[in-house]
């Protein structure tokens, strides 16, 4: 099969959650101040509902191969949201899934009134921060908002 892009699905939370924490530990992100902690990892489907945020995966039949959303920045202005946990299996890199997923998010987040971008991610990180890079987000000196994430040392936004 094609892998295909969808929303979330309750069905998808426990591979989700296995997904995200095999390629954060892949990367070294892990322990404190990573989102590979965050309690929504166990729940996806249910914490990525309404009008404002999204989160989508990439699938191969029943197989989850990589997700992407996006939501409010917490304690950011209304137009502010943040790329939320965008991660592909490595079987599903390099078919250009990730540039697509992102474009869907763009569109989406666009469409729900955002009107800036905003992601955090580490050093170490170079495909996704050759990927970000490619598709304009700048980099800026210091966190925004309020992720919770402290481990993160890389920050970029965008305009949407």
């Amino acid at each position: 099969m094609i892998p295909t892009i969808r929303e979330v699905q309750l069905k998808d939370n426990a591979q989700l959650a296995g997904l995200i924490k095999q390629v954060m530990t892949e990367i070294g992100a892990i322990g404190e101040g990573y989102s590979i902690n965050d309690p929504e990892v166990q729940a996806m489907s249910q914490n990525y509902v309404g009008p404002r945020a999204r989160y989508f995966v990439l699938v191969d039949g029943d197989q989850v191969l990589g997700g992407g959303g996006f939501a409010q920045l917490i304690d950011a202005t209304e137009d502010v949201c943040e790329l939320r946990k965008m991660y592909f299996l490595p079987a599903a890199r390099g078919l250009g899934k990730a540039q697509e997923m992102l474009n869907l998010i763009f569109g989406e987040a666009k469409a729900a009134g955002y009107t800036k971008m905003y992601l955090e991610t580490i050093v170490g990180a170079d495909k996704a921060i050759a990927l970000y890079e490619r598709n304009d987000f700048r980099k800026i000196s210091c966190t925004q908002g309020n992720t919770g994430h402290s481990g993160c040392d890389t920050f970029y936004e965008r305009e949407l």
